[in-house]
């Protein structure tokens, strides 16, 4: 006001002829209540009274008019304050103002060109097309810090983007405004109009400072200052070779070269065998013949095979034992099974989302504890998205001119209030918690409580105060309707937190809360800012999220709940609703969790009863209820749902809790490697012969010598594997590892134990004619033959010679590997992320909403930018590093927020940041009416206060104007923090920045604070993944240019910190089971190097094919399929070990014969075991509703299950005869000693 000031008094030295056109105010305004007209007086100017000296400082001038200072109050000190932060722009602004009110020589601009009496009710103000312009290029990019609006959209009456220099001041001058007493009508010129002379005065520029020192506006409120806008690096372009994915075409190349490779090595070996044949020479022997080696064993080779021979005595002696002593062992199990069990008791079953997704050492979890204790947890919500299924559109013609607008049919007042009875009714919910009742008021979020305690209510609605009446509120005549609710709506989308629409209607925009209600939060389905075009409503319940208080959380669920009901009941055919509260997906997932009981109980009802039946060896109709094993099988199922509820318990001891994925998945596992090794036991002692003199505890004991270390080997190799997976960060895939693990070991030495034990009394009961289940009835004695199993005929006559001749070979391996190129192109195109709708059932409500989500939101969620404790704000150097108003460094955290969301497609952030340290400033200035006290008590005194002790804070001096620092920062600030935002001052803090700002106790400093902004609307996975990455790196870019720790935060980002990160922990987990398998083959099959490749190689093959059949089947990586990776890892092994061992024990001449028996006998126990069992329980789970049990369960699982099946039963044994291990000469030379005097074939034995 100062510099206004002074321009006038040039003026007056230079002008001394020139005269006012009015001075004092006359009688009441006809058309704006509460406004007076102003008197004609054409007389010279008259010194300023001391009644203006507050606002105008400068007491000793000859001024025209001082009454009309209350004109200049309400535009001065509530709207153009918004323009403060831009020294230039306020400083042309106000020149404007001052010119207008108080210029000695007004009659040289001014034309009065109406009275009424005394009364001047009409001006013409002619003002230089130059000046118009400059103030507007000054003024136009200058941000309102609290609401994230140009604040141009608080004094044009219509959105920023469609305001130029006449426009703007046309409507600031327009009675319609509601603020100005008389039609002040603009003339634009910079030359002479009609004999004068059009104001002119000096204007400068945004990026220009001023006489009395203050600076350049900033960048976010000066785009000139910026310098050339930030341009988004391009996106990588896609890796291609001609054009096509590189991948493809590399993998394409090496398959082919591979195959000319593989194919010529074939025809070459046959070409030289045939040779060698036909020679007069004869057949030579070949070297991988046993009978044709001497026994000069190898170190490795003698060290293996005495490895392998103690395993054999080892459990060849425990075999026996538990047959000759079953009570004991059997009732050793269940006491240790009980015992462990027992920990079930103390069972916690983990359903936070957080908890299960998220460590509590990853940086999003420690940066969400930070904000958490330091603002408090993040707001819960209960939203509701209406659309209509009406399509009518109307057009609104303002009565004042302009074109018509469009409107469409969910902003037809009608529907609004339909939608505001809905509003209404779910305020008055009364849900009821331990006997009390709970309503709205009572946990929703209030920020301006206990003042006003009306809730945060984020809708369209809200414009109109919640209130039929208001929006009924019209002004008009009998003719015409001057202004209405779409007048009102029009205005206040532009200026959401105007208290006054400044049109006739003058209702507020500002909610009932006393916040703002941005348009793009409470609308959707709109183009640009086109907000009249919305199809959608958005209406938004904050509640309060509580830490550690189980009481107030449980008033807050009990809402919700209540809420989700009444929503499920409510019908109206004009609205459609979806709607969500912060519980629904929880609730969801646990309806989705009961349904699917059923379908899981059927499962594993399949898997018994065909486990029951195929265990049995039917010899004839006469003997089925003798020769069958149902009550065998149902016990080998108890002893594997004994293992699993072992491990539950054991861990549950020491307080892991159990999660879903846990109780899903852990059964399957176990039922795979448990029920293979089941079959492996049961079906070697049914195609065994009994030795002479040998009893029938010492035939078990040698056939448990014989499959143990095989099955010693698969489920150790899968203990390691799944132990070593609990180094994973994620919980869900820890948790899984440590249970899968346990529970895979405690299965195996249930097996080797109470499992032989019972087949001990099974099979004297077998051998003693009685019957199965009914064990006390008797068959008569008769003889029978006794025969192989159908299925290991098969095996034996058909199948592996058939995949063993010579011409079926080649072919098997070129289709392997194929799949295996095939899976390799493949493999860095899996998506990453998990579709949240996949954990929906397909009937749920949720679905609806995130259909809604994704095709009307506009914006995003909030994410905060905190300043971690330590930034010393009272400092110079603390503001100018965070601030982003003038002074302010242009590398400061809220300039760089704000560069960033001018390429927000590439950033996210979708807007400039809510800065409380600069409307603070703006709020702390003197020349505002926001911060005064009471000079006798010292206590802080609100702007809407009418009191002669209260003072400003601080004075009209050039050190006043300056920014508070030390001791003066601080004692302001709490003041700031605890304002209502109100007619008087629009910037009060307590509304907006009441949880930004963690004081230290009793005010003694600034903790930490956060910037707030939002993200840009975010649709998939990949979305949300970019989003966590971009703020991440620039929270890093500030924190280097602060050189202090800043974060970002944002609700989200617990959740999908995960995927930053995935690949590499998918590569680190697979790849440690892998090498934990390799180590652990080599060990147990003897130190046999080459197999232990070979199993691993295979298991490797299975993985990668895995990743193949993830993308054709639109399977997203992330935890769920990850602990699935893991999972297929361990039964894997059960595909692959046993037909290795069996191989590489075998004593035939070649290794294609090695290779077909060790298929014949042990393949036909690992396709009845794994592949038969599993088949038909995973075929019920594509019948579930969960779309996650269909798409990770059931097409998973049945991946897992065929691929394995595929690879160990034909490629392996392929493989093998190709590159198998040559025998080992230690083992044979001990295997033909044991079987010396016998006519035993030794691999009949195994």
């Amino acid at each position: 006001m100062l510099f206004c000031c002074h321009s006038s008094l040039t003026t007056v030295l230079l002008f001394l002829a020139q005269h006012c056109v009015w001075y004092g105010e006359c009688g009441e305004s006809e058309k704006v209540p509460g406004k007076k007209y102003n008197c004609k007086y054409t007389g010279p100017a008259v010194p300023l009274p001391s009644e203006g000296s507050d606002l105008l400082t400068v007491q000793t001038l000859s001024l025209c008019f001082i009454i009309f200072v209350d004109f200049i109050s309400l535009h001065c000190l509530l709207l153009p304050c918004f323009f403060s932060l831009c020294p230039a722009c306020f400083f042309n602004l106000m020149n404007l103002f001052c010119e207008l009110t108080c210029s000695p020589h007004q009659s040289q601009f001014m034309n009065a060109t109406a009275f009424n009496g005394t009364n001047v009710v009409e001006v013409q103000y002619y003002v230089g097309q130059a000046f118009a312009n400059a103030m507007y290029n000054a003024c136009r990019d200058v941000q309102a810090p609290s609401s994230n609006v140009p604040a141009l959209s608080l004094l044009c009456g219509k959105d920023a983007k469609d305001c130029n220099a006449t426009n703007w001041i046309q409507y600031m001058f327009d009675i319609n405004n509601g603020q100005t007493p008389f039609p002040i009508i603009p003339i634009f010129s910079d030359v002479p109009v009609s004999g004068y002379t059009p104001m002119n005065n000096k204007t400068y520029n945004c990026t220009e400072g001023l006489e009395d020192g203050s600076g350049p506006c900033s960048c976010q409120d000066c785009a000139a200052a910026c310098g050339p806008k930030p341009v988004p690096p391009p996106l990588p372009p896609p890796w291609t070779i001609l054009g096509m994915d590189a991948m493809t075409v590399i993998m394409w190349i090496s398959y082919m070269i591979f195959l000319l490779i593989f194919v010529g090595a074939v025809l070459g070996a046959w070409c030289y065998r045939k040779r060698t044949i036909m020679s007069e020479y004869g057949p030579i022997l070949d070297s991988n013949n046993p009978l044709s080696l001497n026994i000069n064993a190898s170190c490795c080779e003698t060290l293996g095979a005495r490895f392998e021979n103690y395993l054999r005595i080892l459990f060849s002696s425990w075999g026996s034992f538990c047959v000759r002593h079953p009570s004991v062992v059997i009732l050793g199990s269940l006491i240790l099974v009980v015992a462990s069990s027992g920990g079930l008791y103390y069972m916690q079953i983990t359903t936070d989302p957080v908890e299960l997704w998220s460590s509590p050492t990853s940086q999003a979890r420690q940066e969400k504890d930070y904000f958490d204790s330091h603002f408090g947890p993040f707001f819960r919500t209960a939203q509701l998205i209406i659309t209509t299924p009406l399509n009518d559109t109307f057009l609104y013609s303002p009565y004042f001119g302009g074109s018509d607008v469009p409107f469409g049919a969910i902003l037809d007042k009608d529907i609004l209030h339909q939608v505001l009875d809905l509003q209404l009714d779910i305020e008055g919910l009364v849900a009821s918690y331990e006997g009390q009742k709970v309503t709205l008021k009572d946990i929703c979020l209030a920020p301006l409580a206990p003042y006003n305690d009306n809730c945060t209510i984020l809708s369209v609605l809200n414009y109109f105060q919640n209130s039929h009446a208001v929006l009924d509120h019209t002004i008009g005549d009998e003719f015409y309707v001057y202004a209405d609710f779409h007048s009102h709506f029009l205005y206040c989308v532009s200026a959401p937190a105007s208290l006054n629409d400044t049109t006739l209607l003058h209702d507020p925009c500002l909610g009932t809360f006393g916040g703002p209600i941005f348009p793009w939060l409470a609308m959707g389905g709109y183009d640009e800012t086109n907000y009249n075009n919305a199809t959608a409503l958005v209406i938004t319940f904050p509640i309060n999220n509580y830490l550690n208080d189980t009481a107030r959380l449980g008033k807050a669920l009990a809402w919700e709940k209540e809420f989700i009901k009444f929503m499920k009941n409510y019908k109206n055919p004009n609205l459609t609703i979806a709607f969500n509260a912060e519980r629904s997906i929880e609730d969801e997932i646990d309806r989705e969790s009961n349904s699917d009981i059923s379908t899981i109980v059927i499962s594993y009802a399949i898997m018994f009863v065909y486990i029951s039946l195929a265990l049995g060896h039917i010899h004839s109709f006469r003997r089925v209820m003798v020769d069958s094993k149902i009550s065998l099988g149902i016990a080998g199922i108890l002893i594997v749902l004994s293992s699993v509820s072992s491990s539950l318990g054991i861990f549950s001891y020491f307080g892991i809790p159990l999660t879903l994925i846990v109780i899903e998945v852990i059964p399957f596992l176990v039922l795979a490697v448990g029920v293979d090794n089941i079959f492996i036991i049961v079906q070697t002692y049914q195609r065994d012969e009994r030795m002479p003199q040998e009893e029938l505890h010492q035939q078990i004991g040698r056939i448990l010598g014989d499959v143990a270390p095989s099955m010693f080997l698969s489920s150790f190799s899968e203990t390691v594997a799944f132990f070593l997976g609990a180094l994973s960060n994620m919980p869900a895939v820890r948790t899984f590892s440590l249970f899968a693990g346990l529970a895979v070991f405690i299965d195996f030495l249930l097996q080797i134990s109470c499992f032989v034990s019972l087949l001990g009394l099974d099979a004297r009961r077998q051998e003693g004619n009685r019957l199965d289940i009914v064990c006390c009835v008797k068959l008569p004695e008769g003889q029978e033959t006794k025969t192989d199993s159908f299925l290991f005929r098969f095996f034996k006559k058909v199948y592996a010679p058939f995949i063993l001749k010579e011409w079926v070979r080649p072919i098997i391996v070129a289709v392997f590997v194929g799949m295996l190129s095939f899976s390799i192109a493949v493999v860095n195109k899996v998506e990453i992320g998990l579709d949240q709708k996949l954990s929906m059932p397909d009937d749920s409500y949720v679905l609806d909403y995130f259909k809604n989500l994704t095709e009307y939101l506009h914006t995003g969620a909030p994410v905060y930018f905190v300043v971690e404790d330590g930034l010393n704000y009272s400092s110079p150097e603390g503001q100018n590093v965070v601030c982003g108003g003038v002074g302010c460094n242009n590398n400061s955290l809220v300039q760089q927020v704000y560069a960033a969301s001018l390429i927000s497609n590439y950033t996210t952030v979708a807007f400039t940041p809510s800065s409380w340290l600069d409307d603070y400033f703006d709020w702390v200035k003197p020349q505002s009416t926001c911060c005064r006290y009471y000079n006798t008590t010292g206590a802080f005194c609100n702007a809407s206060v009418v009191n002669p002790s209260c003072v400003h804070c601080r004075p009209m001096t050039p050190s006043g104007k300056q920014r508070p620092v030390g001791d003066d920062f601080m004692r302001f600030l709490p003041m700031f923090l605890s304002d209502n935002p109100n007619v008087k001052c629009g910037k009060g803090g307590h509304a907006a920045y009441a949880t930004a700002v963690d004081l230290y106790p009793d005010n003694t400093g600034v903790g930490a604070t956060y910037f707030m902004t939002y993200h840009t609307i975010l649709k998939e996975s990949p979305d949300y993944i970019h989003a966590l990455k971009m703020a991440r790196n620039l929270a890093d870019n500030i924190t280097q240019s602060t050189n202090h720790k800043v974060f970002a935060y944002s609700v989200f980002y617990v959740f999908y910190e995960q995927y930053l990160t995935i690949a590499h922990d998918t590569a680190l987990n697979l790849g440690a089971s892998l090498a934990s398998i390799f180590v652990v083959t080599t060990v147990l099959l003897g130190f046999e190097l080459w197999s232990a490749v070979i199993v691993s190689m295979t298991i490797a093959m299975i993985l990668v094919n895995m990743f193949g059949v993830m993308w054709l089947w639109s399977i997203s990586l992330n935890a769920v399929s990850l602990v699935n990776l893991v999972m297929s890892c361990g039964i894997s092994v059960e595909f692959c070990s046993h037909i290795v061992r069996a191989f590489s024990i075998s004593v035939k001449k070649n290794r294609v014969e090695r290779a077909e028996e060790a298929l014949a006998h042990m393949g036909s126990s690992v396709f009845s075991g794994i592949t038969l069992t599993k088949f038909g329980g995973i075929l019920i789970l594509a019948l579930s509703k969960s779309q996650i049990f269909q798409v990770f369960y059931f097409r998973m699982f049945l991946a897992i299950v065929l691929l394995g099946a595929t690879h160990g039963l034909i490629f392996l044994p392929v493989l093998l005869s190709y590159i198998g291990p040559s025998v080992n000469k230690a083992k044979v030379f001990a295997s033909n000693q044991r079987y010396a005097g016998t006519e035993r074939e030794p691999l009949l034995n195994y």
